[in-house]
């Protein structure tokens, strides 16, 4: 890794000091690869932790992809933010459905349940920009 950096700082280094037009090439293997914040299927599925990261990973990939639409404007945006909503909910549902505690099933229907709604919304942005930034925080108090 140390090896790595100090390629890359050298590449960045000889750019900086050549013309402007200064490429860099930097071959596919030698940038570390990116992590991934999906829960690992375990003995742990089905665990009230394991739900949550399940859940958080969905709200989390979800917010990643709203914002390209978030910046856009009219009927494809909206349109984009609508199905991701609705893309959300189903696998929100199915992270709730492995969860053996009443009360998290119940928080997790509730937070599927409003990207439902926001999927519907003809205004899914004001969802966004309102409900959708504390969405996560209905899992407080189910996650051991």
């Amino acid at each position: 890794m140390p090896r790595r950096r100090a390629a890359l700082t050298t590449a960045l280094a000889a750019c900086l000091l050549a013309s402007a037009g200064c490429e860099i090439e930097v071959a596919p293997g030698s940038l570390p690869v990116p992590v991934s914040i999906a829960p690992a299927p375990s003995a742990s599925a089905g665990q009230p932790a394991y739900v949550c990261s399940a859940v958080h990973a969905v709200l989390t990939s979800g917010a990643v992809r709203l914002a390209e639409y978030a910046t856009g404007d009219g009927a494809d945006a909206r349109a984009g933010m609508q199905k991701t909503f609705a893309d959300m909910a189903g696998q929100i549902t199915t992270a709730g459905e492995q969860s053996a505690d009443p009360a998290q099933r119940a928080a997790v229907d509730a937070i599927a349940g409003d990207l439902t709604r926001a999927s519907q919304s003809g205004d899914p942005e004001a969802f966004l920009n309102g409900e959708f930034t504390a969405i996560g925080q209905k899992l407080d108090g189910t996650c051991n």
